[in-house]
């Protein structure tokens, strides 16, 4: 056959927002829930702008009963003149033009999370309809854009249905946007009011003062999120359910004239730090430049205030930054001009200024903070602390060195206890580990041993939430599973040397298995959280039930599913209930929950960095009664509800 020719009739040209239709991906990251959400945050991103830019205090956040969305601000208004070269309303061209916007320069935006011009557009293109009224100059204007099908097929994205109309009067400013993503792109999702009342909190905390409201209209709850003292609320909030070691959280502030920065922080009894950072709003959960230099600063100050104050003698080396900040929760806030994030989705900052603004920054008020003498008490507390944390990090580094000794510690933990699969390709690789002796030989038996390697748990891994990291690395089940997987933990975390694509976690559908799950998830979020953020960790849904008769065999997986078996089995059917895997013969756990073409597979992810953290804190910290009161407010216990509405089902 003839190769194809390749010529200039073959280069495709996308009109308008056509290209947002085609690779959605590219410009909100997935079509998944996250991206669903990320077209809402797009809007509610443009009226924080107006808000942290001085214009406006109130956002309204609506979720409609026809499953529309609505964000309403009381900011100066989108431009509704005529665009001198366009020759469309400012609005018409935010709406339809990709990279237009009022960011490019800092005369109308100083900070500003929307820094590509695309946000609005996109939320238009991935819409089915979407219609904005803009209340500006005493007057009001309203204007729709549609997406539509033409007779071949093809959808026309965010099409204008008519040009900008002034339809009336206001004494008010700002802008309302409505909008309902389109099913052709996003499927059947729904906005979640959880998922948004985390965004809303976390924006009100960093936003000082500023209102936001999100009513769920299906539901008729409302909730309001106000607060006078911004992120040092937010630190507090964090830090429920742990042991702050002072009252209240420290705060400084400073700003010149590239960065604004505000950090707040507190020292807790616990053994892991915390780090949040934000740029213009944005959650920059891979951290990035300003969260570099801050922590340089604080090591920095840190360190000669305990040579200052004779906590470290002259002989003594200094003390190293993961010391300082163990048991530290921080928020670390800043805005600055001409961000260059990684990517649409912006998750880490990449501006080399920030570095060395932000240290002088935070050397400079840190400095003042701790020359306040009635803040000595805090810094000694800090200090005191991080040599103790010293301490540990060296006798854990020896006990390191004292497994890296015996023979390597993965052919001394792993003896007996790993099965191992056959094949060394790590992107096809996947390890299971399993609950009990039990579990462990079915599923040993019944998987395919070229790329499935299975390790039994002997008993529950130590819960790392409340212990040191010495601790943590004597127990055998968790030295076993750092051994298994390969990448080291804490500070010595590599990803690349993961022997397994997915790793699995199996348990029994019971309190015990639930347990088992929390420890490991646990220890992987504070020791490997690379690990979860780069979707390696998994969760196996073995089934509940098997509905069965002569002719007819169902397995089930939740309560939900039960009565639907039931149903279609007919008379004469029986039930077996498996309470734990170990209940299973190899072949039943091969074909339900191993085989990788029937099995369901649930990915853990972090949506929410903050809210991750409290939520760890809550569930596996000290504080009973805040465990107990989440348990009552929140718990399910059909496990397909329960783990669903939390996590992704991908195959």
């Amino acid at each position: 056959m003839a190769e194809k020719e390749y010529e200039s009739k073959d280069i495709v040209v996308l009109d308008g927002l056509d290209a947002v239709r085609l690779r959605p991906g590219m410009y909100i990251g997935t079509t998944s829930s996250r991206g669903f959400h990320h077209i809402l945050w797009e809007i509610v991103d443009n009226a924080i702008d107006e808000i942290s830019n001085g214009h406006g205090d109130t956002i309204k956040i609506t979720l409609n009963n026809d499953g529309s969305a609505t964000v309403e601000d009381n900011g100066r208004g989108i431009p509704v003149d005529i665009h001198p070269t366009l020759k469309k309303s400012g609005v018409e061209v935010v709406y339809t033009t990709l990279h237009a916007g009022g960011k490019f320069n800092n005369e109308n935006y100083k900070f500003s999370g929307g820094l590509h011009g695309v946000g609005a557009s996109v939320t238009n293109a991935l819409s089915e309809w979407c219609n904005v009224t803009i209340n500006k100059g005493g007057k009001k204007y309203y204007i729709e854009f549609h997406s539509y099908a033409d007779e071949n097929g093809k959808v026309h994205s965010g099409i204008p249905v008519g040009p900008l109309k002034e339809i009336g009067t206001s004494s008010e400013s700002g802008t309302k946007v409505t909008f309902l993503p389109d099913k052709r792109v996003f499927g059947d999702q729904k906005f979640n009011f959880e998922t948004i009342l985390r965004r809303a909190r976390e924006l009100a905390f960093l936003n000082k003062g500023l209102k936001i409201v999100v009513t769920d209209q299906p539901t008729s709850q409302i909730s309001e999120f106000h607060y006078e003292g911004g992120i040092r609320d937010f630190v507090s909030y964090l830090v429920e359910g742990k042991n702050p070691l002072f009252k209240n959280p420290l705060y400084i502030t400073a700003e010149n004239k590239i960065v604004h920065l505000e950090v707040s922080f507190i020292s807790t009894d616990s053994y892991t730090e915390n780090t949040f950072s934000y740029v213009n709003n944005i959650p920059t959960t891979e951290g990035g430049m300003h969260e570099i230099g801050f922590k340089s600063a604080f090591t920095k100050v840190f360190n000669d205030y305990a040579r200052s104050n004779n906590f470290l003698k002259e002989k003594e080396a200094n003390l190293l930054g993961e010391d300082f900040r163990e048991g530290l929760v921080t928020v670390i806030n800043i805005n600055m001009n001409n961000v260059q994030f990684e990517g649409q989705t912006k998750t880490k900052l990449g501006n080399p200024e920030a570095r060395t603004e932000v240290e002088a920054l935070a050397i400079q008020e840190l400095n003042k903070l701790l020359s306040d003498k009635k803040n000595s008490t805090y810094a000694e507390v800090i200090v005191n602390k991080a040599i103790q944390a010293a301490k540990v990090r060296l006798a854990a580094k020896k006990a390191k060195e004292l497994t890296r000794a015996k023979n390597s510690a993965e052919n001394f933990n792993l003896v007996g206890k790993l099965a191992a699969s056959t094949s060394k390709n790590r992107e096809k690789n996947e390890l299971f580990i399993v609950e009990g002796d039990s579990a462990g030989g079915s599923a040993k038996q019944g998987r395919d041993r070229r790329f499935q390697a299975i390790l039994p748990l002997r008993g529950k891994p130590l819960n790392a939430e409340k212990k040191r990291v010495d601790q943590v690395l004597a127990n055998e089940e968790i030295r076993t599973i750092i051994s298994a997987l390969d990448t080291g933990f804490g500070e010595d975390f590599d990803l690349s040397s993961l022997r397994y694509n997915k790793v699995i976690i199996l348990s029994d559908a019971d309190q015990d298995g639930a347990h088992i799950r929390a420890i490991l998830l646990t220890f992987f979020y504070r020791y490997m959280r690379q690990l979860i953020t780069d979707g390696h960790v998994y969760i196996g849904l073995p089934p509940l039930y098997k509905v069965y008769k002569k002719d007819y065999e169902k397995y089930v997986y939740s309560d939900a599913e039960l009565s639907d078996a039931v149903a279609h089995a007919g008379k004469g059917y029986l039930i077996q209930r498996y309470k734990g895997l170990g209940e299973m013969n190899p072949e039943q756990l091969w074909e339900t929950t191993m085989d990788p073409e029937n099995r369901t597979l649930i990915q853990v992810t972090i949506e929410d960095a903050a809210q991750a953290e409290k939520m760890i804190t809550t569930l596996m910290g000290d504080a009973i009664e805040e465990r107990k009161a989440y348990i009552n407010e929140h718990a399910n216990f059909d496990r397909e509800d329960a783990f669903m509405k939390n996590f992704k089902k991908i195959d």
